[in-house]
């Protein structure tokens, strides 16, 4: 917003992630169905990103910011080749992995303010998606920007190592998640910070210390045209469905996998996965409680392939120890199916109240889960009434357009901060 540009007009947003996977991961369809939004808005949008790159609607340009890609899906945890360290925010990757921290917001954030120095009349607006590397702020003193927090992740990391005894292990993860205190620093020095639930908010202020009076509240969404009920599926009786984005603690796949195999005494179930097998600790334990034979993983799939999952299921399960909001859980009710989901962290002001909307069940709790499963299996009603509420709810509070249009309103009390104004002129 240059000069004489119209305050109230079309904006040129550079939009940043880190990371963008196109199916499974809440920050890559964040990335798709926001940016699209924007752009139908009357906005310009432009990307730039990190591996794995976002799926994005064909109006919005792709720019690719290539990082060493060291925890890729095929060989997680790589070392890179020396031919590869060909310039400064690649030897920063690669440093910053041998210390055994995760280096790829840092290394990110400084290939972004490279990419963005050659272009600062190009855009009105930056708005960074949760990567708040150092580099970062250099971007902010270029061009005005903004920054989605979608949780902290230092709770992340303190589920991780509450479910770690080993004091080696524990160092390991401490090391991992040093990064924490770099986000932490820079979110505090940003003017906004757009988090997506109130839950988020309290937790990045006691956890991170940002300052309560520059974060906005911007609920995510859902498209209500395309993650809906389809005539003429029949459900398959015990099948369940879930999302699992990361095999980390924080998502509480381990507790569904207890489940699974106490219910397998009593009846017959099957699990979905919708995300990629990787060896670990989940692995494992399906191999340990003998449950390979109940569980399918899909991945790499369009939406569409997925709502036909939902429409084949009894239930949809979120077993999460901690959620900053949860696109899986209002993408499942918004299809009409039954859902069953923890009380963890901002679970409870997404998905509602027990017995209405959801089948709620206590965080961390093998027990609580396997009744709210057996509940939802039982009661055919149950299921249907749930299921039709739950897609009432989200289809009154949340669409992407909205959530776009919030959005929006951010960017300009950004650009109108007395520094961005100071800054135009």
């Amino acid at each position: 917003m240059t000069g004489g540009a119209d305050p109230n007009g079309p904006l040129r947003i550079a939009y940043l992630t880190y990371r963008g996977k196109p199916h499974v991961g809440g920050q890559g369809v964040y990335t798709r169905h926001l940016t699209k939004a924007l752009v139908d808005l009357g906005h310009h949008v432009e990307v730039y990103g990190g591996q794995p790159y976002p799926v994005l609607d064909p109006r919005v340009p792709m720019h690719q910011l290539p990082s060493l890609d060291i925890f890729n899906d095929l060989y997680p945890g790589r070392f890179p080749a020396y031919w590869e360290l060909k310039n400064l925010p690649n030897i920063v990757e690669a440093a910053l992995f041998l210390k055994g921290t995760f280096g790829e917001p840092k290394a990110f954030s400084m290939r972004a303010y490279r990419a963005l120095k050659a272009r600062v009349g190009d855009f009105d607006i930056v708005h960074d998606n949760q990567c708040l590397g150092d580099d970062i702020l250099k971007i902010e003193k270029m061009i005005p920007t903004i920054v989605t927090l979608h949780h902290p992740i230092t709770r992340d990391r303190a589920l991780e190592l509450s479910h770690t005894k080993s004091r080696y292990k524990r160092l390991g993860i401490g090391r991992w998640y040093s990064f924490v205190k770099m986000q932490g620093r820079v979110a505090s020095k940003m003017p906004r910070i757009v988090v997506v639930s109130e839950n988020s908010i309290k937790d990045i202020h006691n956890d991170m210390g940002v300052p309560l009076d520059r974060m906005r509240l911007v609920p995510v969404g859902v498209d209500p045209d395309l993650f809906k009920p389809i005539d003429g599926v029949v459900r398959r009786p015990g099948r369940l469905i879930t999302t699992a984005s990361a095999d980390v603690a924080l998502k509480g796949l381990s507790y569904l996998l207890e489940a699974m195999a106490k219910l397998r005494t009593e009846r017959d179930v099957h699990l979905t996965i919708i995300g990629k097998p990787k060896p670990g600790k989940s692995a494992d334990l399906i191999d340990s409680l003998g449950l390979r034979d109940a569980i399918d993983f899909v991945s790499g799939v369009p939406d569409e392939r997925i709502v036909e999952l939902y429409a084949q299921a009894e239930l949809a399960v979120v077993p999460s120890l901690y959620e900053g909001f949860s696109l899986p859980a209002i993408e499942a009710m918004c299809t009409g199916i039954c859902l069953v989901a923890t009380d963890g962290g901002a679970l409870p002001e997404v998905t509602g109240t027990n017995g209405d909307t959801v089948v709620q069940c206590k965080a961390g709790d093998v027990d609580s889960l396997v009744a709210a499963l057996r509940l939802g299996l039982a009661d055919a009603d149950l299921r249907t009434r749930i299921g039709a509420n739950g897609r009432r709810r989200v289809v009154e509070r949340w669409s992407w357009r909205h959530c776009a249009e919030l959005t929006v309103e951010q960017y300009r009390e950004v650009l109108d901060m007395q520094h961005n104004r100071a800054r135009r002129r």
